[in-house]
Parts: C-alpha cells; structure tokens; sequence
C-alpha cells in the first residue's frame, strides 16, 4: 500500500478500497511511531492483522446482490470474531509478550509488516499530520 499525506481523510476521490488500504498502512506506521515515542516508559505497542474476519459490519452498505456474495464469501473464508480475537487478547494479557513493543503480528506469532511500514521519516511525518488534523501540538509525546 501508500499513503497520501495530503488526503489522509480520503477526501478527494474517496474511494473504500484504497481508503482501507491506507487506513490500514496508517495504523501499522503510526503503532511503531508511538513505539518508539514511549521507548522506555514501560507502555507497550503493537499492531496485528486479525485475519480475514466474518463480521459482516460493513454489509449494509452493499447493493442487495453484493450482500449475498459477500455473506457466501465470509461463511466459507472468514474466521469467526472469537478466532479474529485471540491475537488482540493474546496481546494484551499474554506474559509472553510483556515488554515486547513495536511489532506487528498475524496468529500472535510476530512477523514482517509491509516495507513502507519500517519508513521511520514516513512515521514521523504521518504523527505530525494526524497531530494537525486533530488539533493537538506538533510534537506532542516527544
């Protein structure tokens, strides 16, 4: 994926697909930015990709016949929310991972993110514009 720095907010075309894709990207940049910021306070921060989940949280949305392929889609692809859970739980009580920060994990087994993720100039200068668009102080929780 990318990152449009000057359409965070996927206002100029807005389309879902790449609006997930950079959300997505986003989340992963953004976690081990706040990694490396509280380096040594003793928080730990971690993302994780849950897996394809069955939520079907964004299927009323879909045009009717859309509803029913995605509905078959998630029945035979999708994991349940228990399953999609474990690797957020497992993270936030496992002490196997106390003081583990700034990872990404699939399945809790931590692993490679996408490259541009390790872009630490991309990581700063997306925390400066997430700190803009919400109003706060450049460089806030330096």
């Amino acid at each position: 994926g990318y990152i449009k720095l000057d359409n965070l907010q996927s206002r100029k075309p807005y389309r879902p697909m790449r609006a997930y894709g950079q959300s997505k990207l986003a989340l992963v940049l953004f976690t081990y930015e706040l990694a490396r910021r509280l380096q040594g306070t003793g928080v730990t921060v971690n993302a994780l990709h849950p897996g394809f989940v069955a939520t079907h949280i964004a299927q009323g949305n879909l045009p009717p016949v859309a509803r029913g392929t995605a509905k078959f889609i998630l029945s035979f692809l999708g994991v349940s929310p228990e399953e999609g859970a474990k690797t957020s739980i497992y993270l936030a009580s496992s002490p196997d991972v106390e003081g583990v920060t700034g990872k990404y994990f699939v399945k809790s087994i931590p692993v490679r993110s996408a490259p541009i993720s390790y872009d630490e100039a991309l990581q700063g200068r997306l925390w400066e514009e997430s700190a803009k668009l919400v109003g706060l102080k450049v460089g806030a929780l330096t």
